[in-house]
């Protein structure tokens, strides 16, 4: 499993998935959007008597964020095993990992290989280069599959995702974003400072869908998935994949929630 969002347990239950059988997971990077439901799902699991170890990878402060998930469900775990019918601790279940890049995980089934992409490159002052946003290759014995994770403009992602097979990527619209914002009152409740600063986040810390296709067609993939979609009222991204496909002449996918390929 890649990222682990608010839902994520009750996406997987929609998709048939027992959450007992998650064994792996990755992590892109540690903004709650990819994180918030990391918790739930080791509770449910645990809940539902895993006793086999659930091993979270990652960027740098992995282990910090799993152990703190588990020490958030402590009291209720506490009260299971008062219960009846669990004995074994969460902390010995669950398992975080910080990974640096290259080759992270290997087994019989699977390669797995991360970059750092550049998600978080336009921090300034102590932050700094202190955290890390991976986009991570799947590498099995018939396909290749790659999560840019969200990520600007990034040559290592773009080598990355050379030759792969599908190529899910972050999409994200600076305009459909400010303008939702100042639609709900957000971007008016915002400081100067605020401001300035969350444009260069959306400007510099994702790719427009111009770079999607640029990146698409440098990478030679077969087929991009449009994810991790800015809110559209219409729920209409046509025109999000027509603009990709003016760089890239593979097949583009927009995607929703419980698609399969």
């Amino acid at each position: 499993m890649v990222d682990a969002g608010d839902g994520v347990a009750r996406r997987l239950a929609k998709a048939g998935i027992n959450v007992r059988e998650i064994g792996i997971v990755f992590i892109t990077h540690h903004h709650d959007d990819h994180t918030a439901g990391l918790g739930t799902l080791l509770s449910v699991a645990w809940d539902q008597n895993r006793t086999k170890p659930i091993h979270v990878y990652g960027p740098p402060r992995t282990e910090e964020l799993v152990k703190a998930a588990v020490q958030y469900f402590t009291i209720s775990a506490e009260i299971r095993i008062a219960d009846g019918g669990r004995s074994v601790p969460m902390a010995h279940v669950f398992l975080g990992h910080d990974v640096g890049t290259g080759m992270i995980y290997e087994d019989a089934n699977i390669k797995v290989m991360a970059v750092e992409n550049s998600h978080f490159d336009f921090h300034e002052g102590p932050a700094a280069g202190k955290h890390k946003s991976y986009a991570y290759r799947f590498e099995t014995p018939d396909r290749a599959i790659v999560f840019t994770g969200d990520t600007g403009a990034s040559d290592a992602v773009t080598e990355l995702a050379k030759d792969a097979d599908l190529l899910v990527t972050e999409t994200s619209s600076c305009q459909g974003r400010m303008q939702e914002m100042a639609e709900d009152g957000r971007w008016q409740a915002m400081t100067a400072t605020e401001q300035a600063g969350i444009t260069r986040q959306m400007t510099q810390g994702h790719m427009t869908l111009d770079e999607i296709g640029e990146l698409a067609a440098r990478a030679n993939v077969k087929t991009v998935v449009l994810s991790h979609l800015t809110h559209k009222r219409d729920g209409d991204y046509t025109p999000w994949a027509e603009e990709v496909e003016k760089h890239f002449s593979g097949q583009v996918l927009v995607a929703k929630d419980l698609m399969e390929f």
